[in-house]
C-alpha cells in the first residue's frame, strides 16, 4: 500500500494504476489522469482532485471525506462501499456510477452523495420502514420559539397522542444562514406542516419558498392579538387549497 500523504501529483498520468489501499490523505491530484485506476480502499480524505479524469475508477470502499472533486470526470466509477462526506462536487461529471457489489446486478446513479442512501434503501428494510412512517405520519413544526418553548412541546404531545411523528425546526436565533433547502427537504417528507407565524424572523422566507412548491396542508398558528405578516396573507389567498386559515392560541 503506497504512502502518498500530501504528495504533489498534479497532472500525473496514473491511468490504470494499481493504488489499492493507497494513503492519499491531502494529496494534490489536480488534473491528474486516473482513468481506470484501482483505488479500492484508498484514503482520499482532503485530497484535491480538481479537474481530474476519474472515468471508470474503482473507488470500492474508498474514503472520500472533504475531498475536492470540482470539475472532475466521475463517469462510470464503481463506488460500492464508498464513504462520501462533505464533498466538493461543483461542475463534476457524475454519470453511471455503479453502487452495487461486483457480484450483484448492476445499479447505477448519477450522484455520488446520494449513492450510499440509495443502496441502503435497496438493502435495508428498516430504513424503508422509517421513511414510509415519516411520509405517512411526519408533521413538520416551524417557528421561532425562543420565548415560547411550551408551544412546540404542547404541539408535540398533541400530535403524538394522535399517532403522528412530530419534527420541530426551531429558528431560535436571528441568523444570516439560509435554511430554505433544509426546510424544503423536511417539508417534502411530511404529511402536513404547522408553522408559527407569530413575530416571524426566519419563517417567511422558508414559507415563501415551500408553500408554492408542495401541495401539502399548511396549518399556520399565531398568538392571539397578533396579525399575520403581509407575505403570508398573500400566500394564504393564493394557495387556499392547501394553506389553512390561521389558528390562534393564547
Amino acid at each position: 500500500m503506497a504512502n502518498l500523504i500530501k504528495a504533489d501529483l498534479t497532472g500525473a498520468d496514473l491511468s490504470r494504476a494499481n493504488l489499492l489501499g493507497a494513503n492519499l490523505l491531502g494529496a494534490n491530484l489536480i488534473e491528474a489522469d486516473l482513468t481506470g485506476a484501482n483505488l479500492r480502499g484508498a484514503n482520499l480524505i482532503e485530497a484535491n482532485l480538481t479537474r481530474a479524469n476519474l472515468a471508470e475508477v474503482n473507488f470500492t470502499s474508498a474514503q472520500l471525506v472533504e475531498t475536492n472533486l470540482t470539475n472532475a470526470n466521475l463517469t462510470g466509477c464503481r463506488i460500492y462501499g464508498v464513504s462520501a462526506w462533505n464533498l466538493t462536487l461543483e461542475g463534476a461529471q457524475q454519470k453511471d456510477l455503479i453502487i452495487t457489489h461486483k457480484n450483484e446486478p448492476v445499479i447505477t446513479v448519477d450522484n455520488l452523495e446520494v449513492a450510499q442512501f440509495i443502496y441502503l434503501l435497496l438493502h435495508n428494510e428498516k430504513i424503508r420502514d422509517v421513511i414510509d412512517t415519516i411520509a405517512k405520519k411526519g408533521v413538520l413544526i416551524l417557528g421561532r420559539f425562543t420565548e415560547r418553548k411550551d408551544i412546540p412541546e404542547r404541539l408535540r404531545d398533541a400530535l403524538r397522542q394522535r399517532g403522528y411523528v412530530p419534527i420541530v425546526f426551531d429558528f431560535e436565533r436571528p441568523t444570516d444562514r439560509d435554511f430554505t433547502e433544509t426546510v424544503m427537504t423536511l417539508a417534502g417528507m411530511c404529511l402536513f406542516i404547522i408553522a408559527d407565524i407569530t413575530h416571524p424572523k426566519s419563517v417567511p422566507l422558508e414559507l415563501q419558498a415551500t408553500i408554492p412548491n408542495y401541495m401539502i396542508p399548511f396549518v399556520p398558528i399565531i398568538q392571539e392579538g397578533e396579525k399575520p405578516f403581509a407575505m403570508f396573507v398573500d400566500l394564504w389567498k393564493k394557495y387556499r387549497e392547501w394553506v389553512f386559515e390561521p389558528l390562534t392560541y393564547d
